[in-house]
């Protein structure tokens, strides 16, 4: 079974990141795609991150009980921050069968380089690269476990999202409803 393992903060999940993970399950090749959401990611600052289980809840509504796009928690019950090449050591220990496919975003490849054992994430799984503009591949373009698709780009950023919010403005149509409703519900990203 082939799993696209699409790691993100999610905070907050957006229709950017389920438009991405519904085309690359549909024409990527893909059998199940698992957003798994990452408590902290060391690359990035922690003082805008909302709770990870509030984020985590929040995936779990956009979603809405899909049998094919699946939220993941696992990153939670492992030792923090979150390194990618641990958690995919981890879900291969755990499930031998699978196939794993790591999903990230083109802009993502700028700085691979200082993701943790990036080697050997390169050498021992494939990557389905997803485009972002102003990014390409770069030094990746002919590395044959690297495959960019050929999916819509998402020009929609959870920070763009957080900061609209701060300063009131409505992006109901940016989010699934359920989730907009939930974050207006518990007054996550206001002033």
């Amino acid at each position: 079974m082939k799993i696209g393992l699409f790691f993100g903060s999610f905070n907050p999940i957006h229709i950017g990141h389920l438009a991405i993970a519904n085309y690359l399950l549909e024409f990527g090749n893909l059998d199940k795609i698992w957003l798994i959401v990452s408590p902290h990611n060391p690359l990035k600052k922690e003082e805008t991150l909302l709770d990870e289980n509030e984020r985590y809840k929040m995936v779990e509504l956009a979603l809405n009980s899909d049998l094919q796009i699946l939220p993941s928690d696992i990153e939670f019950k492992l030792p923090k921050p979150s390194y990618t090449i641990d958690t995919l050591k981890f879900i291969d220990q755990e499930n031998p069968d699978y196939d794993l496919r790591l999903i990230i975003g083109s802009d993502n490849l700028e700085s691979f380089n200082q993701w943790k054992n990036y080697d050997t994430i390169l050498r021992d799984y494939k990557l389905i690269v997803y485009p972002r503009a102003g990014f390409g591949l770069g030094k990746y373009n002919n590395h044959p476990n690297v495959k960019l698709i050929d999916a819509p780009q998402m020009d929609i950023s959870s920070s763009f999202i957080r900061e609209s919010i701060k300063n009131d403005k409505n992006v109901r149509y940016f989010l699934p409803c359920n989730v907009y409703d939930y974050i207006l519900k518990n007054h996550f990203y206001e002033k």
